[in-house]
């Protein structure tokens, strides 16, 4: 029922860098029940047996073939209206949320569908509790966290919402990066703007 939907973004995911062969997930919701992709299964190659039906809030006989990041997907639901996520390690998200607190996209797509994406998790394991309550306290007011030095977390009410939210951010990653490169000839003008920016209001999610 889903196949198509999940085939066409895990191709997308793969084919524009936002996730390598085996890594990253999708999943929708269904009423009490959630649709995820399997653990260690290949995005852009997605087959029937690589979609896994289990409880939103219990576990059953084919959660251990989930994905790894299952507690993070439950969590999210059981805390919004989302029906739809995608985790996804795009390279230049990665790579500032390793420097930065906070990702504030510069660009006019990026600043008018994100505003304000907060980084977490700084000093806790990837998959530890605590980590799974930050996300989900956090993407009550973001449509999209990013979890420091892992990947991003993002929702909607289809999975193209959620991947669209995906591949803004990682554009607007790169405008950052590439600014960041810049302060190189230009170091007050890049830091006189970065700084406008980031004394404004965060953005939060209607």
């Amino acid at each position: 029922m889903f196949l198509g939907q999940f085939q066409s973004i895990g191709y997308d995911l793969f084919i524009r860098g936002l996730a390598s062969s085996h890594s990253g997930n999708m999943s929708i919701r269904t009423g009490d029940r959630l649709v995820i992709t399997r653990r260690g299964c290949r995005l852009a190659d997605l087959t029937e047996k690589d979609l896994i039906e289990t409880g939103v809030e219990r576990n059953d006989r084919a959660t251990p073939a989930a994905a790894p990041e299952l507690s993070f997907h439950r969590a999210i639901y059981q805390s919004t209206q989302a029906q739809a996520i995608v985790h996804a390690h795009p390279p230049t998200i990665v790579a500032l949320s390793l420097i930065d607190d906070a990702v504030v996209p510069l660009d006019t797509t990026g600043e008018s569908s994100l505003g304000y994406v907060p980084v977490l998790g700084d000093g806790m394991a990837p998959q530890s509790k605590e980590m799974v309550k930050e996300v989900a306290d956090a993407i009550k007011n973001h449509n999209a966290v990013i979890c420091k030095g892992h990947g991003i977390f993002a929702t909607g009410q289809l999975l193209e919402d959620a991947y669209y939210l995906t591949s803004i951010l990682e554009e607007s990653c790169q405008v950052l990066w590439y600014l960041k490169m810049l302060t190189l000839q230009d170091k007050d003008r890049v830091q006189q703007l970065l700084s406008q920016k980031r004394g404004s209001v965060p953005i939060t999610k209607q």
